[in-house]
């Protein structure tokens, strides 16, 4: 039998009482972040070293004491009307630049928005400007400038002038000042102001080559085609840019990057002078990153500070962070050593030492404590389950943990380093926020302990379990049971499953990060069950990187440990199991249905990969390389080799305008099955990307769930 570890049982959510209410589909998919989601401390953060929070009416931002400081009315809604001669009477649309100065967004006439600075001490709106676009908007408070873009050109708009073009490209292939790669290496947005706003860093691509993707659009009589570019493993792709333009000049320069067209420019980043601009630049196979070093004035490359290599692939997702008081030396964040972790860099590109290790996984700099000298991290534990706050040496790598409960906590530095805001949960706590001393990791106050906002409701129970993979690798589990469970009783299982990179569905947070539908059901008569196979996030690189070049396999290994272990339990029927998933989710269900038939009864796969010679290149390349380099990978994972294999039922999901997992990959399986005689549903949902959302997840879930109930329980 496989061995299994109890980590712990979320036992106080099981019904206690005749007054419970149940918990219905529609309630549980529209009301999780809502009804149900834990209280909070309403509109806590930093202002400057100052903290402050909503008052029960939320008509006044109160100051908290905390050390010397005594509580103060930071401001009140009536003296920001006031202030405003009306046009602004929510606090919540505040947003603050010091502990005097803040700016709130503007509304003119027809389409025009912009903004409006204000200043506490003075009562009064110090600057304003309105622009006419505010998609991509960027704004640059202190230098009083935004960057936003009108299609695909980039402007930029200041206190003088409503609209300066950046760029005038008539080419629609041109893009510029939006993300590129397709959101991959950590890329959220594309322009990038420096410091004190002088320059804007942009993006720019030539989409060109990119092949041309039709989407159906059919809100309109007739239907039409929406066409957006789709570049697909092993095809042509984007070719990128760095622009910079000097606001005080008004003229664009760009970077001078050598070699191959294709190659990714990522992690843009600037230092405190405004001098340097930093590029990571990545080669399109993804297994060599370059930190270039580049004059912002010229654009010419000042240096190369360092390479990283590695057999598979490297990955950079966060740009240089510079050292407050140490202007000329930087922090790197890189997975070298096998898990994220920080290295100290001067600007020369000398290594000055490794600043946090160990096999565990730094997820976020929150900055520097009071003396400077040690650097606040979020990141897990040697587990993954748990999230903690770190204090490290920045030049002795001593590393301290701050927070002491277990579970997942997110933090809040203030702007001395004095404190930070500390919110956490686990499986038992809902919700903790207290401030914590990065002195001493000490509790100065607790804020606020939440109940349980499923506490007048029915639902079951959850239970954390650790498995171990072929190799002896742990493997994270989570069991949910219902309220009324009978172990003497035998119950259908629902598998839940993603299973791939930068994912991770367990940890010890509120629920264990469960959906509420899974608890509904529970209720309903299952027992629901997921795994975190090799191959998803937070375990370090090699846990990862498993699976290169062979997408599917190891991850369907896995599972099955998974389904082994629920076979051996006393209380599951083997012979009624369902799987489900998601994106890649959805390749690993209908993988599981098609590699290997009759493990599952069931199986509903919303937006599979079917193929990954259909996946974009970005993501695909890094972990499958090209159809030409691993041809044997592509054609052993292509589920479309395997449509006849199909034992049972098996539902596929997809939203007609999907432009992550284009329709091509349903629609070449369904053609498959079609081919082969083989009986399988299909359920479009129109005018849907890559997810269904809002009230119409309600409709999807219930789909999901109808099919289930009626293959398993007929």
């Amino acid at each position: 039998m496989i061995k299994y570890i109890l980590i712990a049982i979320l036992g106080c959510l099981a019904a206690t009482s005749f007054a419970q209410k149940e918990l219905t589909l529609e309630d549980a998919v529209l009301k999780q972040w809502r009804d149900f989601y834990p209280e909070r401390v309403s509109g806590l953060k930093w202002i400057g070293n100052t903290l402050v929070k909503y008052n029960d009416d939320r008509t006044t931002l109160e100051g908290i004491p905390l050390g010397k400081k005594t509580e103060e009315v930071f401001l009140t809604q009536e003296y920001l009307t006031e202030m405003t001669k009306q046009e602004l009477k929510s606090l919540g649309k505040t947003r603050w630049i010091d502990e005097q100065e803040f700016y709130a967004f503007k509304k003119g006439e027809g389409d025009k928005q912009g903004f409006m600075f204000m200043s506490r001490k003075e009562g009064k709106i110090t600057d304003q400007f309105l622009i006419g676009g505010t998609a991509n908007l960027d704004l640059h408070a202190k230098s009083r400038q935004a960057a936003f873009t009108i299609d695909n050109n980039l402007y930029v708009a200041n206190m003088d002038e409503a609209k300066i073009a950046v760029t005038t490209f008539e080419d629609k292939n041109i893009v510029s000042g939006q993300a590129i790669a397709r959101y991959e290496f950590g890329i959220g947005k594309g322009t990038f102001w420096s410091p004190n706003g002088r320059y804007l860093a942009f993006y720019q691509k030539d989409e060109t080559a990119v092949s041309d993707y039709p989407l159906l659009d059919i809100s309109t009589t007739p239907a039409k085609l929406k066409t957006i570019k789709y570049p697909m493993a092993g095809q042509s792709s984007e070719t990128a840019k760095v622009g910079i333009f000097d606001s005080k000049s008004k003229k664009t320069i760009y970077l001078q990057v050598e070699g191959p067209e294709d190659q990714y420019l990522t992690n843009v980043g600037w230092d405190a002078t405004e001098e340097y601009v930093y590029v990571a630049i990545v080669n399109r196979g993804q297994n060599h990153m370059q930190l270039n070093k580049y004059d912002a004035r010229t654009g010419k490359l000042e240096k190369t500070l360092f390479e990283e290599k590695h057999e598979k692939y490297v990955e950079p997702e966060n740009p240089v962070w510079f050292i407050p008081n140490a202007k000329n030396e930087f922090l790197w964040m890189s997975e070298r050593d096998g898990f994220m972790h920080l290295y100290r860099y001067n600007t020369e590109g000398k290594l000055l030492n490794q600043v946090t290790k160990g096999e565990w996984v730094v997820k976020r700099i929150l900055g520097l404590d009071a003396s400077g000298k040690n650097i606040l991290v979020e990141g897990t534990d040697e587990t993954g389950l748990n999230i903690y706050v770190y204090s490290a040496g920045l030049s002795n790598g001593k590393v301290k943990q701050l927070t002491k409960e277990k579970g997942v906590h997110h933090a809040s530095l203030s702007k001395d380093g004095s404190y930070f805001i500390d919110t956490y949960s686990n499986l038992t706590t809902p919700s903790v926020t207290q401030i914590v001393d990065t002195k001493k990791g000490k509790v100065v106050k607790e804020l606020l302990k939440a109940e349980n906002p499923l506490k007048d409701h029915t639902i079951g129970t959850t239970e954390l379990i650790t498995l171990k993979a072929s190799d002896g690798t742990p493997l994270h589990g989570r069991v949910i049971k219902p309220s009324n469970f009978d172990k003497s009783k035998k119950y259908p299982v629902i598998v839940y499953v993603y299973g791939g990179p930068h994912a991770q569905m367990i940890n010890n947070s509120w629920l264990a990060s469960t959906r509420l539908w899974m608890y509904y059901a529970a209720e309903q008569g299952y027992i629901v069950f997921t795994l975190d196979n090799r191959g998803s996030s937070n375990r370090g690189l090699n846990f990862e990187n498993t699976i290169h070049r062979r997408l599917g396999d190891v991850e369907m290994e896995d599972q099955l440990v998974g389904v082994n272990y629920l076979k051996e339990q006393p209380y599951v029927d083997a012979k009624r199991m369902a799987v489900h998933g998601w994106s890649f989710g959805g390749f690993m269900t209908t993988s599981m249905m098609l590699r290997q038939p009759g493990t599952f009864q069931v199986g509903v796969a919303g937006g599979p990969v079917t193929d990954w010679k259909f996946y974009e290149i970005m993501y695909g390349e890094r972990y499958m390389d090209t159809p030409e380099e691993n041809p044997e990978g592509y054609k052993k994972s292509s589920l479309l080799n395997y449509a006849d294999k199909l034992e049972g039922d098996l539902l596929l999901i997809h939203g007609t305008i999907d432009d992550v997992v284009v329709m091509q990959h349903n629609l070449s399986l369904v053609q498959k099955f079609v081919q082969a005689g083989i009986i399988a549903d299909f359920f479009p949902y129109p005018m849907h990307p890559h997810n269904v959302r809002g009230k119409d997840r309600v409709h999807l879930m219930k789909k999901v769930l109808t099919y289930i109930d009626d293959k398993l329980k007929k």
